[in-house]
């Protein structure tokens, strides 16, 4: 989620700038003063309750502020994001806010304030008071609600600085220029989730010719374990020594091998959006390795994807391939390929079960031609990435 608070003294621009920033990343949007403003028209018990304080230019009791804004949560809840304009206004809103967003695993990305000169904002606020006739405008309600501002509201930024996540801008200029400095701020500032999809399926299930095409599809990073220690096995390196006996027999290798060339991919690439994992993990302690090493770097398992095909039609497959250059030393024995078989239901079904109960199973029909099943994967993850962006 993108959660932004769009910080500033009354008139700094915060309603104007709020519209861009809506249009630009389809947030949920909360202004405590327009709901409340909502809630007084219709009313309402809690707009009575706020009609007096808000006329006299004071801040409406914290509770009231929540009833509003856990109202509104819960009315989006497949929201990418809030935009808060006019909340948190104090220190003690500013934790409730903190613990608003971290029931819904979340927390605020940035704080943006539109920092302008206090003749400034008295002139824009009377000039609003003939425009709107709101009654919050007036002379005496404006000197209220900016020494509210003042003694209230600015700790909220040391709150925030304190958390590195407060920034200042000048809010006197043209509107499109002040609003591309927020995107900066906020383009700095996103939280990006990478997403890491684990592809699973019986041996000729065609991972690794679907892995690597989605990898490219999708602008991910492609690991495919076996892959990389064929490479290790055809340079003569210590780990391919060590993996030439497993690898040559279809058997899984000992689990410190992967873990070492696993570390190595993540490294060499810091800023990828997310990884594809062909081949890992094939054993539910595999599984609990990856989430340790995906946690390391802040990431997770965002999605396994099941690639489905008969056991008769994987046999055709590795016999197929026996004939081919891309054969592997196991391909050419119906007996290691009915070995490699029986560890897959053996070892890796339990990996399923276990992505699964997390609800990050997906399976597809590998059967068809290359492009058919690509069509297929396709449409599985794509919604699975959109929701990390």
């Amino acid at each position: 989620m993108l959660n932004i608070a769009l910080f500033g003294p009354p008139g700094a621009g915060k309603g104007t700038q709020s519209k861009k920033l809506l249009e630009k990343y389809n947030l949920t949007y909360i202004s405590t003063g327009d709901m409340l403003r909502s809630e007084i028209a219709e009313g309402s018990d809690l707009g009575l309750k706020a009609k007096s304080i808000i006329e006299k230019g004071g801040l409406v009791d914290d509770e009231l502020i929540i009833q509003l804004i856990e109202k509104k949560i819960q009315t989006n809840p497949n929201s990418r994001g809030i935009l808060f304009d006019g909340f948190p206004r104090t220190t003690v809103q500013a934790y409730i806010l903190e613990g608003l967003l971290l029931k819904m695993n979340a927390s605020l990305n940035c704080m943006v304030s539109l920092e302008v000169e206090e003749d400034e904002l008295i002139k824009r606020l009377l000039l609003r008071a003939k425009d709107s006739g709101r009654s919050d405008d007036s002379m005496d309600v404006i000197k209220v609600r900016l020494q509210e501002y003042e003694t209230k509201t600015k700790p909220v930024a040391d709150f925030y600085d304190k958390k590195h996540k407060y920034f200042p801008i000048d809010g006197v200029g043209e509107i499109d220029k002040i609003f591309e400095n927020i995107v900066e701020i906020v383009e700095q500032n996103k939280t990006r989730k990478q997403t890491n999809i684990v592809l699973l399926g019986k041996p000729g299930a065609g991972k690794g010719t679907q892995g690597n095409m989605l990898a490219e599809e999708l602008g991910l990073v492609y690991i495919s374990t076996g892959k990389m220690m064929r490479q290790e096995i055809k340079e003569g390196t210590e780990i391919g020594t060590l993996a030439k006996p497993y690898m040559d027999k279809g058997e899984i290798v000992p689990d410190a091998i992967p873990i070492q060339l696993i570390e190595r991919k993540i490294n060499e690439n810091p800023n990828a959006n997310g990884f594809i994992f062909k081949g890992f993990p094939r054993t539910i302690i595999q599984a609990y390795i990856l989430d340790g090493l995906l946690q390391r770097v802040n990431m997770s398992v965002s999605a396994l994807v099941d690639m489905k095909i008969p056991t008769l039609e994987a046999i055709k497959r590795l016999s197929a391939r026996a004939k081919t250059e891309k054969a592997r030393s196991y391909d050419h024995s119906t007996e290691l390929i009915i070995n490699r078989l029986e560890q897959y239901n053996e070892k890796t079904v339990p990996v399923i079960d276990y992505y699964k109960k997390q609800g990050k199973y997906f399976s597809i029909k590998a059967e068809g031609n290359q492009e058919e099943v690509f069509s297929r994967l396709k449409e599985r993850t794509n919604d699975v990435f959109k929701e990390n962006y």
